[in-house]
């Protein structure tokens, strides 16, 4: 007897021990709050491959609205990335929607409410992804004080910052997960100056601690002289002007043609403007459709001399209204060309400005039509109309201040600190060239470690990259525009859940 108790007396204990490790697996999977628990989407009458999250983070009166999709992969493994798509004033379900979110959305009918299907190349399916609607007055986040719509780059990446710490601590279990910082166009401001207050917070001490790895940017602005300066070497590399144009504008402006305020420079630089008159910025390879006053397409595409080739030609008046475009297969991003310190004019006022209905090459209807869907905002557990006001694509209920200057210095800090980044163009963009980001990333003076060359995706060359030491790597994306995951979903995918995993790509 006395010998079998021993045994017996040990297998309560490991029985407890097996409940103990079984529970904590439970708590690791759902630990997140059940309150948050996204359990179906008008629109989507599949399972979910993975678990979707969404809700308010509140920071003071600011009320930020977050969706979180975690990763189909192994989310206790996989990386948390954090979306922001960029405006300023554009919401992140951009990125959701017509990018790299969880479903492919598809209007059959006009006035109907979009179907949704499965998206065979969401980010999702390598990491678990973050998206936030920032700043407040952006999307669905929005404040109960109206004087917080004014804001800037620095106060922007501070609430984004307390959001991010405030969000942790309501899912815990991916605090240890590897953390990054993603985003395109004016999340090229956005990005690394949150990864600057991350980075900052982390070496304070400030808890809880992110586990932030790396960042990475899509045509992104960055520089106002790198990025003003890239569009004419753009249009001349790809055939938008003759020799005489370009040669013109560098004899009479030089390379900085962006400061110049001398006629001759000017007039060579509207010959160059009207070459690319009629031409989808955000993607020269596809069409732009202008509509007529009743909104119907046309064939016929009325050439504008008026493309602008710094922003702040934007807040001019031009001589002709541009025409409502719409790009064949979707919708095209709402920024053009570089920032200049100071207030930034925001997109529905730029549309303003031209006496257009809306912004060049800019349609949202699918996302629109779902995202102010009553049943859609209850199942995402975003605030009524009367509350949060309607969704936009792009707001002007803020006042927005770029008073972050040059990023350049925000990219020299965070890579020579450890942090891993990739600066990723669509290499037929015109909004934001990637000639513009070749530079400035050159710029910096590092060493070259994998000198330019091309990288596959199905056995085909998808785009270029160089690499540099501090872990920073440049990349493009062949045939893609501004909003590279849209017009290159594989790809896409393919670079990035590389590049996440730390292997060549």
């Amino acid at each position: 007897m006395a010998g079998m108790a021993r045994p017996l007396a040990t297998i309560p204990t490991c029985f407890s021990i097996i409940i103990i490790c079984l529970s904590l697996i439970t708590m690791r999977i759902e630990a997140a709050p059940q309150g948050s628990l996204v359990t179906q989407l008008p629109g989507f009458n599949g399972t979910f491959p993975s678990s979707h999250y969404s809700g308010y983070v509140s920071i003071g009166s600011k009320k930020l609205f977050y969706y979180f999709v975690v990763s189909e992969g192994s989310p206790a493994d996989d990386p948390v990335v954090l979306w922001l798509n960029g405006g300023p004033g554009c919401s992140s379900f951009d990125g959701f929607v017509y990018e790299h979110g969880p479903f492919n959305f598809e209007q059959k009918s006009k006035g109907a409410l979009p179907t949704l299907q499965l998206n065979p190349y969401s980010w999702s399916k390598v990491s678990n992804m973050l998206y936030l609607d920032s700043p407040a007055g952006v999307g669905f986040s929005y404040s109960e004080d109206p004087s917080q719509y004014v804001t800037g780059d620095l106060q922007t990446a501070a609430d984004t910052h307390a959001f991010l710490l405030s969000w942790f601590k309501q899912y815990p279990e991916f605090l240890s997960n590897p953390f990054y910082i993603s985003g395109e166009s004016y999340a090229g401001v956005y990005v690394p100056t949150l990864a600057f207050q991350v980075a900052t917070g982390i070496q304070n001490g400030t808890k809880p601690v992110v586990n932030l790895k790396g960042y990475m940017v899509g045509n992104g602005v960055t520089d106002r002289n790198f990025d003003d300066n890239a569009l004419v070497p753009f249009a001349h590399g790809m055939a938008l002007i003759s020799d005489q144009i370009y040669e013109g504008v560098i004899e009479e402006c030089g390379i900085n043609y962006s400061n110049s305020s001398s006629p001759k420079c000017n007039e060579k630089l509207n010959l160059a403007r009207e070459a690319l008159g009629g031409l989808n910025i955000y993607n020269i390879l596809e069409p732009c459709y202008h509509g007529t006053e009743s909104g119907n397409d046309t064939s016929t595409t009325t050439k504008s001399s008026n493309l602008p080739l710094s922003f702040q030609q934007l807040g001019k008046s031009p001589e002709k209204p541009l025409g409502v475009r719409k790009r064949m297969f979707g919708r095209a991003w709402p920024y053009q060309m570089s920032v200049e310190d100071g207030l930034v004019p925001l997109w529905p006022q730029l549309a303003a400005k031209s006496n257009s209905r809306t912004v060049p090459c800019f349609n949202d209807e699918v996302a629109t039509k779902w995202l102010n869907d009553p049943a859609v905002r209850e199942a995402i557990h975003a605030k009524p109309a009367s509350v949060s006001g309607p969704w936009e694509l792009c707001s002007d209920r803020i006042s927005y201040d770029h008073d972050a200057g040059s990023m350049i210095p925000y990219h020299r800090n965070l890579t020579t600190k450890g942090y891993k980044a990739i600066i990723f163009s669509g290499d037929h963009d015109m909004c934001v060239p990637y000639t513009g980001s070749q530079a400035w990333t050159s710029s910096l003076g590092y060493k070259v470690i994998d000198q330019w060359r091309s990288w596959l995706s199905n056995d085909q060359v998808a785009g270029y990259l160089q690499a540099y030491e501090n872990d920073l790597t440049f990349l493009t994306v062949k045939g893609a525009g501004h909003t590279v995951p849209e017009y290159k979903p594989r790809e896409a995918l393919d670079f990035y859940s590389r590049w996440l995993a730390g292997k060549p790509i």
